[in-house]
């Protein structure tokens, strides 16, 4: 039976600056309209954090039963090592969605109703990215839906409960947290591009191969400091968001030197910190601004 230290690496909280930094964001986007609702921003925070939490776990079980993570290089998972029964490792998946979707609807019913399918949304793309017949986590498309979900949504989202409405300002900033959130799954499937092959698993890094995935990390690094040049048309605090650069570079040196397999984890990492770095700077910006 895993041990409660355990279940905490298995929710891998390595991976909870995908959910911090877009709430960050997005609450630094509402400032700019001078419109923030600290209880709301707490509620998306929740629903962030579960919804993170839970796709993690609903990835252990999935890839735990088809034997995805048999011979696995990266983070503890509780079903490829043995340590939970898959049974209990989907309850754990299913409450922390539950928890998400608890807080989505508190939002939802004060805010707008069509929140609701956004949330039921967000929900199938987190069970399906590994569950089911035919994940499409399987097919290269991951990618697409952590800058869906992780970025567009969870920034806009989380500005749009507090301003009720959007503007251009909260799109460049989904776009640069939805980059920064692909990195990190990019880092991590690059690292498993072995194994992936082995096990059946096509991954956008599979289907690119390791040179073109390298490149792939370092584009969607750059992207959310070009997004910081666009957002000083809004304030020039803006530009504070370069204060996260050094820290993306360092983010992205394993990638570039070659580095694989263990050697990778600290990209994983250095990513998460970069994102928050940027995500805290700009929205801080924006308010001020």
């Amino acid at each position: 039976m895993a041990t409660p230290a355990q279940w905490l690496e298995g929710a891998r909280p390595r991976t909870l600056p995908n959910a911090v930094a877009p709430v960050i964001t997005g609450t630094g986007a509402a400032a700019s309209l001078n419109a923030t609702v600290w209880w709301k921003a707490l509620l998306a925070l929740v629903v962030a954090v579960a919804f993170v939490v839970g796709v993690n776990y609903a990835n252990d079980y999935s890839d735990g039963i088809r034997g995805t993570d048999d011979e696995r290089v990266g983070p503890l998972r509780l079903v490829g090592a043995g340590l939970a029964r898959p049974a209990a490792v989907r309850t754990a998946a299913f409450a922390c969605l539950g928890v998400g979707a608890a807080a989505g609807l508190a939002l939802a019913a004060s805010t707008a109703w069509w929140l609701v399918l956004v949330g039921a949304g967000c929900i199938a793309a987190a069970w399906f990215y590994t569950g089911g017949r035919n994940p499409y986590g399987y097919r290269g498309f991951g990618e697409i839906a952590v800058f869906v979900c992780f970025g567009l949504v969870a920034v806009l989202g989380t500005q749009f409960v507090q301003a009720e409405r959007i503007d251009w300002v909260g799109l460049i900033a989904a776009v640069a947290i939805g980059c920064f959130s692909c990195a990190v799954l990019v880092t991590n499937n690059l690292r498993d591009i072995p194994t992936d092959i082995t096990s059946g698993k096509t991954t956008l890094a599979v289907r690119l191969g390791d040179p073109r995935t390298r490149t792939l990390h370092l584009v969607l690094l750059v992207v959310p400091f070009l997004a910081s040049l666009v957002l000083a048309a809004r304030t020039p605090w803006a530009l504070s968001g370069l204060i996260a650069l050094p820290m993306a570079i360092t983010a992205n040196a394993p990638v570039r030197r070659g580095a694989g397999g263990p050697g990778l984890i600290p990209a994983l990492r250095d990513t998460g910190i970069a994102m928050l770095a940027w995500a805290a700077a700009t929205a801080l910006a924006l308010g001020l601004g």
